[in-house]
């Protein structure tokens, strides 16, 4: 069983930046795709990026789109989320989530990220 611990979580200003980190456990991280989701308080988790195994394709949710970036390092077996321009809407548990063959079967614990308007 896959081990994701998530961390680089933080209160930030609107307009700041934060990096995530997801290290895992296992050697075969290289082989996955990988993403990331998010839940705020009183809403439903809401997919924010995604990474090819490879890490030569990504996916963003379009509230996410030109401020954040997944990358995964597959030498250290772990993902990151570079998030710029912070919102106040951004503000979340973020989760990083392992992409295998039938679905998203593994998840992280969560890193809290909270933005100050």
């Amino acid at each position: 069983q896959v081990q994701l611990v998530e961390s680089g979580g933080g209160l930030v200003q609107a307009g700041g930046s934060l990096r995530l980190s997801c290290a895992t456990s296992g050697r075969t991280f290289s082989n996955y795709a990988m993403g990331w989701f998010r839940q705020a308080p009183g809403k439903e988790r809401e997919f924010v990026a995604a990474i090819t195994w490879s890490g030569g394709s990504t996916n963003y949710a379009d509230s996410v789109k030109g401020r954040f970036t997944i990358s995964k390092d597959n030498a250290k077996s772990t993902l990151y989320l570079q998030m710029n321009n912070l919102k106040h809407e951004d503000t979340a548990l973020y989760y990083c989530v392992r992409d295998g063959a039938y679905g998203y079967d593994s998840w992280g614990q969560g890193t809290q990220v909270t933005v100050s308007s």
